[in-house]
């Protein structure tokens, strides 16, 4: 009886040989394929997104239409992700401080940006020197929520009832009549230039520290004109204390459908000027996140009473998506650097 016993031992122990140098094997071929995998395989490690709560930095001062539409955002997203999601109004040299946050952020979809054009499509044109970020390398388009159309406003008392009364005025006594901007170098300032150019009328500029500081100015008979966003002053347009001579939209607003386009009167025909308002990642943010933020974004603006809200508010809705935006960021920057250089625009 102990040999059979002894043979079934030496034969276990020639399997259990054979199977650890199987495992080994398998093992060892395990570790070398796993480096092949990249991405993927870090990304199996990663828990998934997203686990703590996501922070969207709005690069302007809270209260302006830009953050309240960033809250609106943020909300949809947060009901969306099951998950919190925070605005951080990080304000400062037109927008780029709180872009450049975002540019240097990590890119695992926890920093996100809400911006405008100033800080990605101005700032690097007409301020190089202090633009630590590139809009098309560090960034990735998510989704645009929409336009935000210009209107050039007058005080009361400024004699012309019109845009056409308004350019001879100018044209009769020039460089007596003065506009307001949020600033030297903003994309209000370059459209005001713009203007002047297709215009042929000279009018001196008077940067403010801010668009609603330019605005009081204009209501309280202290500055001619102004040429400031359509939503910060639709509410005092409507009330009669500025009057709108025209938008900068390729069609009239439909909150103040008597006020024409600038592209109605001769001379600016086909000329539409106006920023995009929209979210932005990281480059590199992974896929995965990139397609759950558009997801969202799409949602957002299938809810008919959100585009009514935004329509109420001087903004245009308008979607676009990925390489969509990214193509309207590229043409955006050509027709900009095209206007910066025929201006010869330099900070004051």
């Amino acid at each position: 009886m102990p040999q059979p016993v002894l043979s079934n031992r030496r034969d276990v122990a020639r399997r259990l040989l054979s199977a650890a140098v199987s495992v080994t094997a398998w093992a060892a071929a395990l570790g070398a394929a796993l480096p092949a995998l990249g991405p993927f395989n870090a990304a199996l490690a990663q828990p998934a997104w997203p686990a703590k709560p996501v922070t969207i930095v709005v690069p302007f001062a809270a209260g302006g239409s830009i953050d309240v539409v960033a809250r609106q955002v943020a909300t949809r997203l947060a009901a969306d992700l099951g998950q919190t999601v925070v605005v951080e109004n990080l304000a400062g040299a037109f927008g780029t401080i709180g872009t450049q946050k975002v540019a240097r952020a990590t890119a695992d979809g926890y920093t996100l940006l809400f911006a405008v054009s100033s800080p990605l499509n101005v700032a690097p044109l007409v301020n190089p020197g202090a633009v630590r970020y590139d809009t098309f390398k560090d960034f990735t388009p998510v989704a645009t929520i929409g336009m935000l159309p210009f209107a050039i406003v007058g005080r009361l008392g400024l004699g012309a009832a019109t845009m056409s009364a308004l350019i001879q005025a100018a044209k009769a006594q020039p460089g007596k009549l003065n506009y307001g901007t949020d600033g030297t170098g903003s994309l209000l300032h370059i459209t005001g230039e713009y203007l002047k150019q297709r215009a042929g009328i000279d009018m001196v500029h008077v940067p403010y520290k801010s668009a609603p500081q330019a605005l009081t100015d204009v209501a309280g008979g202290q500055l001619d004109l102004a040429i400031l966003p359509l939503a910060l002053v639709q509410p005092l347009v409507q009330e009669g204390r500025v009057r709108a001579y025209a938008v900068t939209s390729p069609a009239r607003a439909a909150t103040l459908p008597l006020v024409p386009t600038l592209a109605e009167f001769p001379g600016f025909t086909g000329i539409a000027l106006e920023s995009w308002m929209g979210l932005l990642a990281p480059a590199g943010t992974p896929r995965p996140v990139l397609d759950v933020l558009t997801a969202s974004m799409q949602g957002l603006m299938a809810d008919k009473a959100r585009l009514a809200n935004l329509e109420e508010r001087g903004i245009k809705p308008r979607l676009l998506t990925g390489d969509a935006f990214a193509e309207l960021l590229r043409s955006e920057r050509r027709l900009i650097a095209d206007v910066v250089g025929r201006m010869g625009l330099k900070p004051e």
